[in-house]
């Protein structure tokens, strides 16, 4: 904020709004925090300044702003890990570079088990993890009471605790913060961001893209990024590139503030549900997705009832706690639960980042970073490789989940 006459304030804009040119060395579909990051990194890192992000309504509309903004490197595989771990390392790295604060507090994650089997996957992770030098590791059930003392820790709940998968690095960030700073970065870059603009149709010619057509009419451009999150497949369907996404609801709410008394984010897989505690004091938890895939982001009564009951069976101290507001957002689900990454895809000059289901949100900037380079550089970086589109038609999924989908036709 800067003193506009005695005793006002003026707040300024974090970005400049310029004019909407007619041609881009590059356009990047989708403001949210994986295009605005690939923007802000093609400017600063690679001196690619003639980009445009489009973003149909405002930037951080989708799933940027739609989720709890846990972030953490503790998945199963160690594809996964490894960017995930630096894509962890790089928040306080960008709060410096940005100027901004993103709020990133490292409180830690917990991860419960409730059955042998679980325990025996949490073994596996943590074994990841240690090998590709990320703390993690396997707590009893009396461990994680002292983590986190609410913990009900009994054979009372319906699912009894018999360990916890404990990532000291994992934490929270506030998303609208990472929104705005990385906006900021890219224009102050060069880049120009626009709101309100509408892609409704890709110009190719041959097999080379040439453009986009928008609601503000047509623009040129030599490379296209599609990073429109939950509605990226529908995008690409604009060319006939039929993908292995599909779009579930999920949802989350807050409660109103508490005490202080939750100081690690915590997650159960058996009663779907993880929750952590705001710095206003707020109990911010979500659910499993829906399982209709759709492109709503209505929120139902249902999982009020879900939320409260499964919170309320192991951490019984909440009970009497309310609500006060819920939201949902889209995921972009792929069958092996990993994203697509990939700018050889049947179009010169399409480059496609998308399909990161419940992820999407804490690999936004290492995502980024990565993409600017393939988009630079006309070359995958080799942290990238494995997230290639052809390893569905090849059957080589990522092990983060099983699959029962049959391709060479998506299902």
């Amino acid at each position: 904020m800067t003193p506009a006459g005695p005793g006002a304030l003026r707040l300024e804009r974090l970005w400049e709004q310029r004019p909407l040119k007619r041609s881009y060395d590059v356009i990047i579909i989708g403001g949210g925090i994986h295009g605005l990051a690939t923007a802000y990194y093609l400017a600063k890192e690679h001196g690619i300044r003639d980009v445009a992000v489009l973003e149909r309504q405002y930037i951080g509309f989708g799933g940027s702003g739609r989720n709890t903004a846990i972030v953490r490197a503790n998945q199963r595989t160690q594809e996964n890990v490894r960017l995930y771990d630096e894509g962890l390392k790089l928040w306080p790295i960008l709060t410096d570079e940005l100027d901004y604060n993103l709020m990133f507090f490292n409180c830690g994650n917990l991860n419960l088990a409730h059955s042998e089997a679980a325990v025996n996957a949490f073994r596996l992770s943590v074994n990841t993890a240690n090998f590709n030098h990320v703390e993690s590791e396997l707590l009893d059930a009396q461990s994680c009471k002292e983590l986190i003392p609410i913990l009900d820790v009994s054979d009372k709940p319906k699912y009894p605790i018999q360990a916890g998968m404990y990532h000291p690095p994992g934490g929270v960030l506030r998303h609208d913060a990472v929104v705005w700073g990385l906006a900021k970065g890219a224009a102050e870059h060069g880049v120009d961001i626009h709101q309100g603009v509408e892609v409704q149709g890709i110009d190719v010619q041959g097999a080379k893209v040439t453009g986009v057509r928008t609601n503000h009419g047509p623009i040129e451009c030599a490379k296209l990024g599609v990073m429109a999150g939950g509605y990226g497949a529908e995008v690409c369907a604009m060319l006939d590139l039929e993908l292995p996404v599909h779009p579930l609801t999920i949802q989350a709410m807050v409660t109103q503030p508490l005490k202080p008394f939750l100081h690690h984010v915590v997650s159960s897989g058996a009663y779907h549900v993880y929750a952590n505690q705001t710095l206003k004091g707020e109990i911010a938890t979500g659910a499993h997705m829906d399982p209709q895939v759709n492109y709503t982001t209505d929120a139902t009564a249902h999982y009020f009832k879900h939320q409260a009951e499964a919170l309320t069976d192991f951490m019984p101290a909440l009970k009497g706690a309310r609500f006060l507001r819920i939201w949902a957002g889209l995921a972009d689900m792929t069958p092996d639960m990993a994203p697509i990454l990939d700018g050889n895809v049947g179009f010169d000059g399409l480059y496609l980042d998308l399909g990161w289901g419940y992820f999407g949100f804490k690999s936004g900037p290492v995502a980024g970073k990565y993409m600017a380079e393939f988009i630079a550089r006309e070359t995958c970086p080799e942290i990238l490789e494995p997230f290639a589109l052809d390893r569905f038609l090849e059957n080589r999924y990522m092990g983060e989940t099983a699959t029962t989908m049959k391709y060479g036709h998506w299902d």
